[in-house]
């Protein structure tokens, strides 16, 4: 199961206490109580893996290691080993506690999301010309806390839209080693799926309906996923008997959720177009060429189109690089 949503409990390790100790050794006399280790900090890292998530599924509180206690003859007590969390490039992290928030968008990419305690002082800390012999320490700190809300949110070069079965999958896996299920049924794609043609990512997003900005269908959750795309890919079935009003449904959810998304550069796709007679598909191009709208056929049995789709995709590696 793809995992694009999480809550999460981060606590940070306690600091040691500080120790109470005195040298047994002539004319050397006095405290030498060392102090304590910092507690571990939480720490978020951004890796490769997209489902990365998943591993937030079951467990929900995660504790960093506690600090050591001071120990005699001056030694400060070893600090609480961090603890790392991996998730995906692009996760949009908000502390719920605080409101603050933050995005991981570079593999490697690091956030101490909380802090460790501070360790209590030793006695050899407390020493002064007027107490030569304190007995007293400090206990650790207490490690920060707070919950987390994880969000993934794809970063693709290309993101692959439309309404549901409508051959997104299919474009996927002729132009990627992608191996997305393929289905003649609503909702074939239950979750983004990612594939790479050279050095493009290419993301297909699950199909949208009407409402789907307000939740419905597969709902509002797979519209994040379009946010970080740099190009969007629009699907129309060239076999609709209103492919613009599909494509305008389409986009109407987009504008509701985010206005940034309709301005994204775009490509139509007019998809399944061995489906349909030649003079169909001419038609449909002419009626998107009427809103200024270039759309391109592709059946993936036909190879003239798949290499006319291919010249595409290469000419945007060109501009990437």
């Amino acid at each position: 199961m793809f995992i694009d949503e999480v809550k999460i409990k981060v606590i940070a390790g306690k600091g040691g206490p500080g120790a109470v100790a005195f040298s047994k050794i002539k004319m050397s006399l006095g405290p030498t109580g060392g102090s304590g280790g910092r507690g571990g900090r939480v720490i978020l890292e951004a890796v490769s893996d997209i489902g990365a998530l998943r591993h937030f599924q079951s467990k929900k509180v995660f504790e960093a290691e506690d600090g050591d206690g001071g120990r005699p003859s001056f030694r400060d007590g070893n600090d609480g080993a961090d603890l790392v969390l991996k998730v995906p490039r692009g996760t949009f992290v908000t502390d719920l506690t605080t409101g603050k928030t933050f995005d991981l968008t570079k593999v490697g990419e690091q956030v101490v999301v909380v802090e460790g305690g501070k360790g209590g002082k030793g006695n050899f800390l407390f020493r002064s010309s007027r107490n030569t012999s304190p007995k007293e320490s400090q206990p650790g700190l207490p490690g920060e806390a707070t919950d987390l809300r994880l969000e993934l949110k794809l970063i693709a070069d290309i993101g692959l839209i439309g309404l549901p079965n409508i051959g997104k999958s299919s474009f996927l896996n002729t132009f990627t080693r992608a191996d997305s299920r393929v289905g003649n049924y609503a909702f074939t794609t239950l979750s983004p799926s990612l594939g790479v043609y050279y050095d493009l990512i290419l993301a297909d997003i699950p199909g949208l309906i009407e409402g789907a900005s307000e939740g419905k269908g597969l709902g509002i959750k797979f519209l994040r996923h379009i946010e970080r795309t740099l190009i969007l890919f629009h699907f129309v079935d060239a076999s609709s008997t209103d492919p613009i009003a599909d494509y305008e449904t389409v986009r109407a959810e987009l504008k509701k959720y985010n206005p940034v998304l309709i301005k994204k550069p775009e490509y139509i796709v007019i998809s399944r177009s061995d489906l349909v007679s030649e003079d169909r598909v001419k038609e449909i191009q002419k009626i998107f060429a009427k809103k200024k709208k270039s759309a391109f056929p592709l059946s993936i049995v036909n190879d003239g189109q798949i290499e006319q789709w291919k010249k595409i995709l290469n000419s945007l590696m060109e501009k990437k690089k």
